[in-house]
């Protein structure tokens, strides 16, 4: 396999790793954010926010999917902090809203996908901590690179 052929194949990795990641953090967000208003436990956002961990670690195994996957994260987590009604206009454009929440009220329930994860910079942090993986020299990037 030569390089281009793995860079190719990394680039699609992680523009594939995107839509989870996207959704998997919003999803995670708006869990907590249900369980602190319950002031209750909140399992699901425990869950979907260590998928995305699991993610992100493979993914900074391979400079070029962790790059393809945090740039976009990086440039929504900007849109957010810089312009966010046109980050929400954007948002609800998206196909899926995420899951159904009980007990939310139906304003939150009409919150555009990656709303909460981008107002509280969930996909910067993401998204630089992925370009930064990329950018660091072999021998320090994540264990699963070998």
């Amino acid at each position: 396999m030569t390089r281009e052929s793995r860079h190719v194949m990394g680039a699609a990795a992680g523009l594939a790793a995107l839509v989870p990641v996207y959704y998997l953090t919003e999803a995670g967000a708006k869990a907590l954010r249900m369980g602190a208003a319950a002031a209750g436990p909140a399992p699901a956002g425990l869950a979907c926010l260590a998928a995305v961990a699991v993610l992100v670690a493979v993914l900074t195994a391979w400079p070029a999917a962790a790059l393809t996957c945090g740039v976009p994260l990086i440039s929504a987590g900007a849109l957010f902090a810089l312009d966010t009604s046109a980050a929400l206009g954007l948002a609800a454009a998206l196909p899926w809203s995420g899951p159904t929440w009980d007990g939310l009220p139906p304003a939150e329930l009409a919150e555009p996908p990656g709303t909460l994860a981008g107002l509280t910079g969930l996909y910067t942090i993401i998204g630089a901590l992925l370009v930064l993986s990329a950018l660091l020299p072999t021998r320090w990037r994540s264990i699963l690179g070998g």
